[in-house]
């Protein structure tokens, strides 16, 4: 089996000691089924050599990608990452290989889908509470919200029971839901915080908040990777 990260340039610096590898780690994966990959590897990766892919946060997706020029200052865009994970994430529906997004991982896989994204939330949406909890002062690891489960049929709710408490790491989010994806998960405020595929796909499930940083305090945060890694050793076993 062999399951794939697709980061920033600057997280598979890290090797190992990422926070998105200790998490499949801690989920019961060993370090030689899982490879942590960057647009610079663009011209080597075929998604049909994994079993999983794994789509981590970072850089925003730029705009152009939904139809839009960029209306905030802050927004920063990686145009190779960009081109890299929607070939990859093709490629991995494409296999059918299960797939796991988390925080820009979400956004980008909407946008894959044919959906938008607020470009910056407070700008654009006035949210209740702050989603980006680094801005005043919590640590990634702390809970800094509560997020309501609005399917109990779908993936996240065999996993997480009505409502769990996240973090918080973002400025961007899901707004214009795409086209064969449906919301599982909303923040107390009402921003999209999961989504899941509206089909019988193997497994797709994306977060807009960050599991990894929590997997050693939060039983249910560590079993989204449990599951998705079963899921990965499942497709594993058919080939």
């Amino acid at each position: 089996m062999l399951i794939a990260i697709s980061v920033s340039q600057k997280e598979k610096g890290k090797g190992v000691e990422s926070a998105y590898f200790q998490a499949l780690l801690a989920a019961g994966a060993e370090a030689e089924e899982i490879e942590l990959l960057s647009a610079s590897d663009a011209k080597h990766v075929h998604a049909g050599d994994y079993d999983g892919v794994l789509f981590a946060g970072g850089e925003d997706v730029n705009p152009a990608y939904y139809g839009e020029q960029k209306q905030h200052a802050n927004v920063h865009d990686h145009r190779a990452r960009d081109e890299f994970e929607f070939s990859l994430l093709e490629g991995a529906l494409s296999h059918r290989a299960p797939i796991l997004g988390i925080c820009r991982g979400v956004q980008m896989i909407n946008v894959k889908f044919g959906g938008t994204l607020y470009q910056d939330m407070k700008e654009d949406a006035q949210p209740q509470f702050e989603h980006r909890q680094t801005d005043i002062g919590k640590s990634r690891q702390e809970a800094t919200h509560g997020v309501l489960v609005t399917d109990s049929e779908s993936n996240l709710g065999a996993i997480v029971r009505g409502a769990c408490s996240v973090n918080s790491l973002h400025h961007q989010a899901v707004k214009r839901l795409g086209r064969g994806l449906k919301v599982t998960a909303r923040s107390e405020d009402g921003f999209v915080e999961a989504v899941e595929a509206a089909d019988a796909y193997p497994f797709l499930v994306a977060v807009q908040w960050h599991p990894e940083e929590m997997v050693n305090d939060a039983a249910e945060q560590r079993e989204i990777f449990v599951q998705f890694l079963a899921k990965c050793r499942e497709k594993a076993a058919k080939r």
